[in-house]
């Protein structure tokens, strides 16, 4: 008889900490420039020692980072999620092209840049039937970590998705020198602090400078703010 896995979750805590349930992985993920200071690929660092559950700090303040110290209950940290509960088509719109389409939901939005290198991917969906266009759109889109775009093969009407581990990533961009978002990876379920559970998705980040104002997602402030965990 096999072992029951243990139960996957990732929890918002009211004006606290991101619980994390089931022994999910722990790594930095790092964004690769190409020469002219594009996104290119993602780099993976050695996995951090964790308990089978933990708690990352939500607020930006801990001086423990990436887990939480308490601080969100001493800096008056405001974790009021404000984000769209629609399901993502709902929130996107549609970009179509001969072979492949592409959906956009920019406020989820976690300026990777993933999007812009070769012409950005906006121009390249309607190039798709050329195969070199195809696949480089499709790699493109596949690396923004937010999940804010989704490639569709519209022969099958099935999204081109790469199948990612179940984890969670602490964004490094040492292009913008800071710190960026949680990577949830994987079909990891998000719970929000009132007990709603958001449409579970194989990429999503969330908030870890405590400055998204779209919480619990990333919107990109840590960039602004130039946010560092270490």
């Amino acid at each position: 008889m096999e072992p029951v896995k243990a139960k996957i979750q990732v929890t918002v805590s009211e004006n606290g900490p991101y619980l994390v349930v089931g022994d999910i992985p722990l790594a930095r993920q790092t964004i690769v420039a190409d020469a002219e200071g594009g996104s290119e690929t993602w780099q993976e660092g050695e996995l951090i020692d964790h308990r089978p559950k933990y708690a990352l700090c939500r607020c930006g303040g801990s001086q423990s980072k990436p887990f939480c110290d308490g601080s969100h209950l001493k800096n008056g940290f405001d974790g009021t999620e404000t984000a769209s509960r629609e399901p993502y088509l709902k929130q996107a719109k549609m970009f179509d092209g001969p072979t492949l389409a592409l959906t956009d939901a920019e406020p989820l939005c976690a300026f990777a840049r993933f999007c812009d290198p070769h012409g950005q991917v906006w121009a390249q969906v309607s190039q798709t039937d050329n195969p070199q266009v195809r696949a480089q759109f499709a790699r493109q889109v596949n690396h923004c970590p937010s999940g804010r775009l989704v490639a569709w093969d519209k022969a099958t009407g099935q999204p081109v998705e790469t199948a990612l581990p179940v984890s969670i990533g602490l964004i490094e961009d040492p292009p913008e020198h800071c710190s960026g978002p949680l990577w949830l990876r994987g079909n990891i379920p998000v719970i929000a602090a009132d007990g709603f559970a958001y449409e579970v998705r194989n990429r999503v980040t969330l908030c870890r400078c405590g400055q998204s104002k779209n919480k619990p997602f990333c919107d990109g402030s840590h960039a602004t703010i130039h946010f560092q965990d270490h």
